[in-house]
């Protein structure tokens, strides 16, 4: 089946497989056999984050899911320049990523757990979004998928209390999860 992909840069492309929670996935055959360009296409929603990127498609092909999530676990440590323009893609916990882009849909995805109809738990979330910006300068982010709202509240709480140091190292971690489990979603044996 044909699935045309739509990227938050409006760039589309078509890919064969099958389409999942809003986003592409293909098998890790097709991946492997992609040029380039493509491959890169489909793997900056992932974590746009160029280097990284590289790293995951050019170490293409992979015998297994396994290699792959290897690679893309151990690919170079990404700089606060790298971490802060990946993060420009990523919502605030609690508000619905809008648009029609894969990254919004996995985002979207991936934020299920939280209900935005929880007026204490949107409100919770609120106050600690606004006062981790002023604290950071940047949008709080957790690997949300299989959390709780609580779980994710608990953490906030926590983080506030990082100095900005260990929060960079937090929050590059925490995108690395997301980065890691996305491909693994979209990279089907």
């Amino acid at each position: 089946m044909e699935v045309t992909i739509f990227y938050g840069s409006g760039k589309q492309f078509p890919l064969y497989g099958n389409s999942k929670q809003g986003f592409s996935t293909v098998t890790l055959e097709s991946f492997n056999r992609m040029d380039r360009d493509q491959a890169v296409d489909v793997a900056r929603p992932w974590v746009d984050i160029d280097r990284w990127i590289d790293a995951v498609v050019d170490a293409r092909p992979y015998r297994s899911l396994a290699e792959a999530v290897e690679v893309a676990r151990t690919a170079p440590q990404w700089t606060e320049a790298e971490i802060d323009g990946a993060l420009a893609h990523h919502p605030r916990i609690g508000e619905r990523a809008a648009g029609v882009g894969a990254e919004a849909s996995l985002s979207r995805a991936e934020q299920a757990g939280v209900d935005p109809t929880d007026r204490a738990v949107a409100d919770a979330l609120l106050a600690g979004n606004r006062a981790y910006e002023e604290k950071f300068g940047r949008v709080f982010l957790i690997r949300a998928a299989g959390r709780s709202a609580p779980e994710i509240l608990a953490a906030l709480t926590t983080r506030l209390d990082n100095t900005a140091d260990q929060e960079i190292a937090v929050v590059a971690q925490q995108l690395r999860e997301i980065a890691v489990l996305r491909l693994e979603g979209a990279l089907q044996s």
